[in-house]
């Protein structure tokens, strides 16, 4: 296949970075598609952690372009710490390795406050990280926005600016009851911003055109995960852009390909960040023990997340949506203690069963689980190579899973390394 999209099939956190840090060694590109810097990929590299909020992970790949395209919104002083950060790690970040849609749109300071502001006025909370990226999709929608091309027109920037802070500080003032922003401040730092960023400008629409219509290998890399896709997940606790593949088609700017495939990066338990329902939520010792070994903690906030069985019924919801074509599963060794396992495999509500997942979240806060078992298999696992060396009740997991999604698992994760993994069949091939 010659392009591969990358999407969470769960609600974000699912390994995405390491699968697309994997993948990356078969890729001539690596794409960013949506989000913002909400999102933190986790990779481990020569031992070493490398978290990254807003460049794809093919980054840390010497011979690989990295595309941030039209659908993400950028945030110019993050975008700059993480290239500075990379730098200082011995990576190589220009222009012949990043490249920046002039379509995507920018995070200013006075969208942070806005998150800030209104999360606090909230009487029952989002969970926003208050990194801006609410804010900045609804400039877009309401053409408000600032995008990567205005920003580095400094006189349009600044007329964009000033028109602009009359709505926010008036907002602030008169709403928020808060302080004001100040346009002198904000223009000195966008200057010395412009002067860091602007190499990294392109059309990159038309540049993946042109490695499309060459048969060149592109991976897209998504944010966050299905159930958090503004369109289709458990509104309204979702995250602001489209996590889903029609949201890798729209924010890169191309068109479906009849050689396209679909990884779906899915762990072997669930996990949540934030509020909303979460109808397999463990809150107990065991999601405690899950959590802990899991390391379940935000990449971004440092935030515990919710822990829970693995989903069957939520899962093949996103095999449908995403036109999922096989599965990476993730952390299948943080399992390895457990004496039993649970799969929900359906959903009842009112006393009568579910055929489908709803995306109506009080609805789906009340729906009533039913699982299956299945025997843990009581040994470490994460220094195993092959499928077949696997414990037999480990095997005997992913086959029920295969079953109930009736599509194949052909990457299995069994720690944060490169090297412990198992590639069943490779997705590019």
């Amino acid at each position: 296949m010659g392009q591969l999209i990358v999407v969470g099939a769960q609600w974000g956190d699912e390994g995405k970075g390491k699968v697309v840090d994997l993948l990356t060694d078969f890729s001539d590109a690596v794409v960013r598609y949506q989000g913002g810097a909400n999102a933190g990929h986790t990779l481990i590299v020569d031992k070493k952690k490398v978290v990254l909020h807003m460049i794809p992970s093919g980054i840390l790949h010497s011979n690989v372009v990295c595309m941030i395209a039209n659908g993400v919104v950028l945030d110019p002083e993050l975008l700059i710490e993480e290239i500075d950060m990379l730098v200082s790690g011995g990576v190589e970040v220009n222009r012949e390795n990043l490249r920046i849609s002039n379509a995507a749109h920018i995070i200013l300071p006075y969208h942070k406050l806005l998150d800030r502001y209104r999360e606090e006025k909230r009487s029952k909370k989002i969970g926003t990280t208050q990194r801006g990226i609410g804010p900045a999709y609804e400039d877009k929608i309401t053409r408000r926005g600032v995008r990567f091309q205005d920003f580095l027109d400094k006189a349009r920037f600044d007329q964009l600016l000033q028109q602009n802070l009359e709505y926010y500080n008036f907002m602030f003032e008169n709403y928020f009851k808060k302080g004001t922003l100040k346009i002198e401040e904000l223009i000195e730092k966008f200057d010395y911003y412009r002067d860091r960023l602007s190499i990294f400008q392109e059309n990159t629409s038309w540049l993946l055109h042109q490695y499309l219509s060459k048969g060149r290998k592109v991976l897209f890399e998504g944010a966050q995960g299905t159930l958090l896709d503004i369109d289709h997940g458990t509104y309204p606790y979702v995250t602001s852009s489209n996590t889903t593949t029609g949201g890798a088609l729209t924010g890169c700017g191309i068109g479906p390909h009849k050689n396209i495939s679909v990884l779906g990066i899915c762990k072997a338990y669930t996990t949540r960040v934030g509020e909303g329902p979460f109808p397999t939520e463990l809150n107990d010792d065991l999601g405690i023990k899950l959590r802990t070994e899991g390391g379940e903690f935000g990449a971004t906030t440092g935030r515990a997340r919710r822990v829970g069985w693995l989903d069957v019924v939520a899962l093949k919801y996103a095999i449908r949506i995403n036109s999922i074509t096989s599965i990476a599963l993730t952390k299948l060794d943080i399992l390895s203690s457990l004496d039993e396992i649970k799969i929900c495999t359906s959903y009842s509500y009112n006393g009568e069963k579910l055929a489908y997942f709803p995306n109506d979240s009080l609805m789906l806060s009340k729906v009533e689980c039913e699982y299956q078992d299945c025997e843990g298999w009581n040994v470490p696992i994460g220094d195993i190579k092959t499928f077949s060396d696997l414990p037999e009740n480990a095997k005997r997991y992913i086959e029920l899973l295969e079953t109930l999604l009736e599509i194949p698992i052909e990457i299995i994760s069994l720690g944060p390394d490169r090297d412990k993994t198992i590639v069943r069949n490779h997705p590019f091939h």
